[in-house]
């Protein structure tokens, strides 16, 4: 790593140990906890500010989801990845559940979704307010 400090200074080291954390705005707070709770089968719990919640996803914080209402537009990346041992196995089973996986021709997705052109198999959805997940293969 590159020490970009300005000359004679000491590098900072506020964050160093800061528990850092993500986030993701949605369009519709309660349709998202809807399916991220009775689709994805994920814990969510209210935050202290109006129009905010964590989903939790095996991390010790959480993500924050927060609503952004009609203003908000899904962010042209993926927000959200899921290691999973069994892609296969997990797009089986959350297809069962409603989700529907996203098709690419680049990279290129089969069938059900799974893009297997090297590198781990990864699928990828989308959650109602249009930000995409995805699930991930690590062995």
């Amino acid at each position: 790593m590159t020490d970009t400090t300005p000359t004679g200074t000491t590098p900072s080291t506020v964050l160093t140990d800061s528990p850092a954390f993500g986030g993701f705005s949605v369009d519709d707070l309660d349709r998202a906890r809807t399916f991220y709770e009775q689709v994805l089968g994920l814990r969510t719990s209210p935050e202290a500010m109006n129009g905010v919640m964590t989903l939790h996803a095996g991390g010790a914080r959480g993500v924050l989801v927060y609503a952004k209402g009609p203003a908000h537009t899904p962010a042209t990346y993926t927000v959200l990845n899921f290691p999973v041992t069994d892609v296969d196995a997990a797009v089986a089973e959350l297809g069962g559940r409603g989700v529907q996986f996203l098709h690419y021709e680049h990279p290129p997705t089969d069938a059900t979704g799974v893009m297997r052109a090297g590198g781990p198999l990864i699928a990828w959805f989308a959650d109602p307010a249009g930000n995409v997940f995805s699930v991930i293969e690590q062995r």
